[in-house]
């Protein structure tokens, strides 16, 4: 059984509020948890209450080799949890980045604006 770390759209339209659950990897995004870690309130203005976590039972997930989402592995790593799938992607992106710049590539969609709008005004 492969489980995945995600969020589930929770509140009402215009008033979003996630719950952070662990979930079998092939079920729908609001379908069965197993356990709900915490939850992410985006529009709370508390810092504090915004994001709550339980850190011991994502950590007892992630070593059990639960793979979280991009967003919520964000949102662990700002709160200090290290997950080990994000830190891999965080390096490739890294490497990608060092080999676009030299040769001379945009990596980022600002930079590609900026060389698209660098290059018409040549033209």
């Amino acid at each position: 059984m492969a489980v995945r770390i995600r969020m589930t759209r929770m509140g009402r339209r215009h008033r979003p509020f996630y719950r952070i659950n662990a979930v079998e990897a092939r079920t729908p995004r609001d379908g069965r948890i197993l356990e709900k870690l915490g939850h992410y309130d985006p529009i709370e203005k508390d810092l504090t209450k915004q994001i709550v976590l339980d850190v011991e039972r994502i950590k007892f997930w992630l070593e059990q080799g639960a793979v979280a989402s991009d967003t919520v592995a964000q949102i662990m790593a700002n709160a200090g949890i290290k997950s080990k799938q994000y830190e891999e992607k965080l390096q490739r992106r890294s490497r990608a980045r060092e080999i676009a710049r030299k040769q001379g590539k945009p990596f980022t969609k600002v930079e590609k604006a900026a060389a698209q709008q660098t290059g018409e005004a040549k033209k």
